[in-house]
């Protein structure tokens, strides 16, 4: 009999393993987001909405706990802006000409002091609008599969993971709305959130995760909201070339929780070609690169699980000095870029640099009388130019400094 019943506990217990036991969903929970039936997620629309019950039914599925105002969800009705330099304003949900965004939030207890934010934006820019770098004539739908179907991808894949681990504290992932017009869903949260925010500990970012470079370039920005994270961070490295920001403002959902006062981490891959445009879809992601992003962070996580709450610490707003432009070149930027100069990672069509020649991997060394040795100098630059100038631009080119003139 004794026998029997050893069996049958050891079936049982044999049972509630196999129940948890963890599945690599990132591939496919991308193809979800990123399918066209979603045409594109923006926030408000019948696509979004259509995420947001994926992602609810992803929570359910790994065991996360509602923590929403409704269940997983939490709604904030805004005025969309107008003006592009004004802030969309929060209203009530009854009002004419609203738009309704849904945070989607999942909780993990282990009954500790703390809580760690994990999260990521879900929305994105459904046919263009505002926002679209498209330049063709029909609309079509902008996909983001790594902006930011990636980011959300590897914040399930986490979630999946620390089920049962790292106990020390406890997990709230957040799917984050409206972040494509203006961090509106973080916003929000952080101002009406679902938990005491003076207990969160820190907060993770996943923003463009979804094509790591073969060189393995990770950007890491807020590595100097914590004492404890530049040193977490190298020790657990194993694959990646880090570039490191100190700032906890950027533009991306952390932005809202460095302003009230929590550590934050953002991760990102790099800007490309693909980059709110029609492009940015499923087949050109990094699935292995995924994979280790999501390695890394539960990683930095186990780490610091046993060092309580982490010491915040402001950091200089890196964007304040940011120069103000009046023209453009029509090139997107390497940010991921560490050598002298300033790469190019992608060409606009009918812009000054496409007009003058230039091309994807031109490496910018001097533009007028300025030499060009990081972004910053770059964008001091360009920042005396107005419509209608002219002038030299010297790139590296295979090697060869090469000039062009430039027209403005």
């Amino acid at each position: 009999m004794k026998q029997v019943l050893l069996c049958v506990l050891f079936i049982a217990l044999l049972g509630c393993k196999q129940e948890n036991t963890y599945k690599n969903e990132i591939k496919a929970d991308v193809a979800f987001l990123a399918d066209d039936k979603l045409e594109g997620r923006k926030t408000g629309t019948k696509g979004e909405q259509e995420a947001a019950a994926y992602i609810v039914e992803r929570f359910k599925t790994i065991g996360l706990l509602p923590k929403g105002t409704a269940g997983y969800y939490q709604t904030f009705s805004f005025n969309p802006k107008t003006n592009p330099h004004e802030e969309a304003k929060f209203v009530t949900a009854n009002e004419d000409g609203t738009v309704t965004g849904t945070n989607v939030l999942g909780y993990i207890d282990n009954q500790a002091e703390h809580t760690i934010i994990i999260g990521a934006h879900y929305d994105h820019l459904g046919y263009g609008d505002e926002g679209s770098l498209h330049r063709g004539k029909t609309k079509e739908i902008h996909n983001g599969a790594d902006d930011n179907a990636s980011g959300v991808a590897i914040m399930l894949d986490l979630a999946a993971r620390l089920q049962g681990k790292n106990t020390a504290n406890n997990y709230l992932f957040m799917a984050f709305s409206g972040e494509e017009m203006g961090l509106l869903g973080s916003n929000y949260f952080a101002k009406n959130a679902t938990l005491d925010l003076a207990k969160a500990n820190y907060m993770i970012n996943m923003d463009m995760v979804g094509r790591l470079k073969q060189d393995s370039t990770l950007a890491v920005y807020g590595v100097g909201t914590s004492p404890r994270f530049k040193q977490t961070l190298a020790s657990n490295n194993t694959h990646f070339k880090l570039i490191e920001h100190e700032s906890g403002i950027g533009p991306s959902d952390h932005t809202s929780f460095y302003l009230q006062d929590i550590p934050v981490l953002h991760f990102f891959t790099g800007q490309h070609d693909d980059y709110h445009k029609p492009g940015d879809d499923t087949e050109k992601l990094n699935y292995k690169g995924m994979d280790l992003i999501s390695d890394y962070i539960l990683a930095v996580i186990s780490e610091l699980d046993d060092n309580g709450k982490l010491a915040f610490r402001k950091t200089k707003n890196e964007s304040e000095e940011t120069p103000r432009f009046k023209v453009g070149l029509g090139v997107v930027p390497d940010y991921m870029f560490d050598g002298e100069g300033m790469r190019i990672d992608g060409i606009s069509e009918e812009k000054p640099a496409q007009k003058a020649g230039l091309q994807k991997g031109d490496i910018v060394v001097k533009l007028g009388d300025s030499t060009v040795t990081d972004m910053m100098s770059y964008m001091k630059a360009l920042s005396v130019f107005s419509a209608g100038d002219s002038t030299t631009i010297v790139v590296k080119r295979a090697g060869s400094d090469v000039e062009k003139q430039i027209q403005f």
